[in-house]
């Protein structure tokens, strides 16, 4: 099996992002990918470099106003006189639906939803070069290939059609699912990141041709607060295309894994014809998130289970940061699901 990845990826590197209203050093670093593939390797994976795919996978699936955006905003937000380094919104509209602004400043806040989405010098290169592994992997799985890992850095599942948000520019797993429905009639996306993949949700709340389903910590006090409660099951034709399975703070192991069965129930029950994996492993008992409590071990389950459901499969790496975990536990994710996943 593989595992797609640029080294160009790591130019996207923004030194720092707003929390709490406090200006703290980015976790979301180039080192991460560092580790992650070295735990692919380890896990048996060859490493392949993603072909360079334009911009219609990302295209696909985000508006043109915001595609534009990403691609020139740092150069034209250098022009601001006395303005900072990297883009970081300081205003954003009260409503969405109105005259588009030509302001680089407005422009930020309409299209950056927080202040933990940055953009530096190396950002587009980086955040482009992300979306190509996930097509690439994509583009293999569609062709035949029983699964690959799409490491892409940064991850993408809180960027929505038009906005970025919570480190995530480019929705990767997105990219993935649209390139597998030029094959298959029904595509379906199972986050299991700590955190819900509210763009993901967003970018595909009214179709019902891709299922979006999230395992992730409640969000009632949790990022992204607005999007993952149990109530939104889609809207229009996609009204039951969308489940949600929000859990406790602190969830370990043997609690989580009922959540994951009825996930792939309900995954079962629409029938794909491919899945998109959105892997995030900040669910770790250790991550600097904090959110869940799955152990190294309650990956291997975690990946075991999904892949007795033998569909052919694109794991796109999400979130899960700097820790002493972070190797092993993707390392014990892919060898559970790559001894599981039967086609």
């Amino acid at each position: 099996m593989k595992v797609v990845f640029d080294p160009a990826q790591k130019r996207h590197y923004p030194r720092h992002f707003l929390v709490n209203g406090v200006v703290e050093s980015n976790p979301e670093v180039p080192e991460r990918a560092d580790r992650l593939l070295a735990a692919a390797r380890q896990a048996g994976l060859e490493h392949v470099t993603p072909k360079d795919h334009g911009l219609g996978p990302i295209s696909a699936v985000h508006t043109p106003e915001y595609v534009a955006f990403l691609s020139t905003i740092h150069e034209r937000w250098l022009r601001i006189e006395g303005g900072s380094d990297e883009v970081v919104p300081g205003i954003h509209p009260d409503r969405r639906d109105g005259a588009y602004p030509l302001s680089a400043v407005a422009q930020a806040g309409y299209h950056m939803a927080d202040g933990a989405c940055p953009i530096a010098a190396g950002s587009w290169e980086g955040i482009k070069r992300s979306a190509d592994a996930a097509a690439d992997a994509a583009g293999m799985v569609r062709d035949g290939a029983s699964w690959v890992y799409a490491l892409s850095r940064p991850p993408g599942h809180h960027a929505f059609a038009d906005m970025a948000g919570g480190f995530c520019y480019v929705n990767n797993s997105g990219v993935a699912a649209q390139v597998l429905r030029g094959h298959h009639d029904r595509v379906a996306i199972l986050d299991v990141d700590v955190h819900h993949g509210n763009g993901t949700q967003g970018m595909f709340y009214g179709r019902s041709d891709i299922l979006t389903v999230s395992i992730h910590a409640d969000p009632v006090r949790f990022y992204p607060f607005f999007w993952g409660h149990a109530d939104e099951r889609g809207a229009g034709v996609g009204l039951g295309y969308n489940y949600n399975l929000p859990l406790p703070r602190g969830t370990g192991d043997d609690a989580y894994m009922p959540a994951l069965t009825a996930a792939l129930r309900r995954i079962e029950a629409f029938a794909p014809g491919a899945l998109v994996v959105a892997l995030g492993l900040d669910a770790y008992k250790d991550d600097p998130q904090g959110g869940l409590s799955i152990t190294t071990g309650g990956f291997g389950r975690i990946g075991e289970t999904i892949g007795r459901i033998g569909l052919p499969t694109v794991l796109v790496q999400e979130g899960g940061y700097l820790c002493d975990g972070l190797g092993p536990n993707l390392t014990s994710f892919l060898e559970g699901f790559g001894t599981s996943h039967k086609l």
